[in-house]
C-alpha cells in the first residue's frame, strides 16, 4: 500500500511540474535569463568585436572578457576587466574595478552608447 501512494504522489508531483511549464518542459524563468555577450562598434564602423560579461564579483560589479580585436576600436579598452552598472543604468568598463576607461548611457532601443571619453563614439549592443 505504501508502494502505491508513493507512485500516486509521483506521478502528481510531475503533472503539477508540467502543467507549471505549461506542459513543454520548460521553466519560463529561462527566458528571462539576458544575455551576456555583446557587440562593440564605434562611429557606426563596419568593424566590430566581442565584449562578455562574466560572473558578478559583487554588486553591480561583474568581471568583464573583452577580445582582444577591440583595440582596433579604441585603444586601451582591451586592457577592461571590469563591468560596472550604476544606479542610473549607465556601464563603465575598468581594469582596476574603479576607474572607468569608457562609460556608456542607455541608448535609444537596446544597448547602450558611450559619453566619456567623448572620442570615439561607442555602441555596445546584445549579440543575437
Amino acid at each position: 500500500m505504501k508502494l502505491f501512494v508513493g507512485l500516486a504522489a509521483s506521478v502528481a508531483l510531475f503533472g503539477g511540474v508540467q502543467f507549471l511549464h505549461g506542459g513543454n518542459g520548460q521553466s519560463e524563468a529561462t527566458e528571462l535569463i539576458p544575455t551576456n555577450a555583446y557587440r562593440l562598434t564605434a562611429n557606426g564602423d563596419e568593424a566590430a568585436c566581442a565584449i562578455q560579461r562574466g560572473a558578478e564579483v559583487s554588486k553591480g560589479l561583474s568581471l568583464l572578457s573583452v577580445a582582444p580585436n577591440c583595440r582596433k576600436l579604441m585603444p586601451g579598452i582591451e586592457h577592461a576587466k571590469f563591468w560596472r552598472e550604476q544606479a542610473d543604468g549607465s556601464v563603465a568598463f575598468s581594469d582596476d574595478g574603479v576607474d572607468p576607461i569608457v562609460t556608456f548611457g542607455v541608448a535609444d532601443g537596446d544597448g547602450y552608447e558611450s559619453y566619456a571619453p567623448a572620442a570615439p563614439l561607442l555602441a555596445l549592443s546584445t549579440s543575437e
